[in-house]
């Protein structure tokens, strides 16, 4: 009888520790349990080389979203970045996304500077006012070249 009740706290233990580890894996993996509570936009860039899938969307150096897709439009042969906002933020029609760098030599993210205009962006419009990647290595070429 004593060997059974320990048996049950043991099992008991593991499918609690199992749950557990479920949990952390969809909390720490910034998936959403039920629903998106996001909307995506779409940009199109001339240059987006460094930026990947997942990096954050900041307004005002708050995150807002993330990159959720890139692709290459080959009517525009330029780069379409669809991006997922949290749905409690609206954005203006005349808003800028540019790509940025974190730091001198860090992760790219997408930087979202408002614009003036009363009419707001709904999901899955189109940003129009972009800025590309700044391509260091080709800034740093035309200095050594003479380029600039």
């Amino acid at each position: 009888m004593k060997r059974s009740t320990i048996e049950l706290a043991v099992g008991l233990f593991v499918v609690l520790g199992m749950l557990c580890v479920g949990y952390l894996t969809v909390k720490l993996g910034k998936m959403e349990w039920f629903g998106d509570n996001s909307y995506p936009l779409y940009a199109n860039f001339r240059n987006v080389s460094g930026l990947k899938v997942g990096a954050y969307v900041e307004m005002a150096g708050v995150n807002i979203g993330k990159v959720d897709q890139i692709a290459l439009a080959k009517e525009h042969n330029a780069a379409t970045v669809r991006i997922k906002l949290k749905k409690e933020i609206a954005v203006s029609d005349d808003v800028i996304a540019s790509v940025k760098t974190a730091g001198l030599i860090g992760d790219k993210f997408i930087k979202l500077s408002p614009g003036g205009s009363e009419k707001m962006l709904k999901p899955g419009d189109r940003i129009t006012e972009t800025e590309s990647a700044l391509d260091i290595e080709e800034l740093v070429s035309k200095y050594v070249f003479g380029g600039v």
